[in-house]
């Protein structure tokens, strides 16, 4: 409740809010500038799947969210309009990871963090290295991280990050490698103010 009613205080000044039950998709103006208006679950979900057909683990979240969430939006009517919101990610960060093994080969992977919304505070949220790890499974977690940081009632806003990494069958020293070369990627968007990437 509180996540949402803290987007809503912020999506104010953007557009002024007014329900037509005639209509589930409007565009009104405000301040030259046109705004697309979602009034329901369902064009909500219409929407972020145009955006990102491919990703099927966040969209399957995304889908859970909104049919959980429908007392919500019916009890309280204006928290519909957060949800085109919510399911943007506010960055999406994508890095190269080079590490070397310990028989002198270098390995590139990919290392990710999506930082979703800040509305209650700092992000926060794990990192995940395994194979499977691509921009839709962090996407995915990420958005649930916003929820389940919410629920806590601590004001943390959230975020997930990772990497293609297997740790498995890795030495020590690969592993230590590998770390040390995602985190001298990330630092630059992470603190204690801004992104803390620690898990539940």
């Amino acid at each position: 409740n509180s996540l949402m009613a803290s987007l809503l205080r912020r999506l104010q000044p953007i557009c002024k809010r007014s329900i037509n039950h005639n209509y589930r998709i409007q565009l009104q103006q405000h301040r030259n500038v046109t705004v697309r208006i979602l009034n329901d679950g369902e064009s909500c979900f219409e929407h972020v799947q145009s955006r990102d057909p491919q990703q099927a683990e966040f969209l399957q979240a995304v889908r859970e969210v909104i049919e959980s969430c429908e007392p919500l939006f019916t009890k309280y009517k204006d928290y519909i309009y957060c949800l085109p919101v919510i399911c943007e990610p506010e960055r999406i960060i994508q890095f190269r990871v080079p590490w070397v093994d310990d028989e002198g080969h270098t390995h590139v992977n990919r290392g990710f963090r999506v930082q979703f919304s800040q509305s209650l505070g700092p992000y926060k949220g794990g990192l995940r290295f395994h194979p499977s790890v691509n921009q839709s499974i962090i996407k995915f977690l990420g958005f649930e991280q916003i929820f389940k940081n919410a629920l806590t009632q601590l004001p943390l806003g959230g975020a997930k990050g990772g990497s293609d990494f297997n740790p498995k069958e890795k030495s020590e020293a690969e592993i230590l490698r590998f770390c040390q070369a995602f985190m001298s990627e990330l630092f630059a968007h992470i603190g204690p103010d801004t992104d803390a990437p620690a898990g539940d």
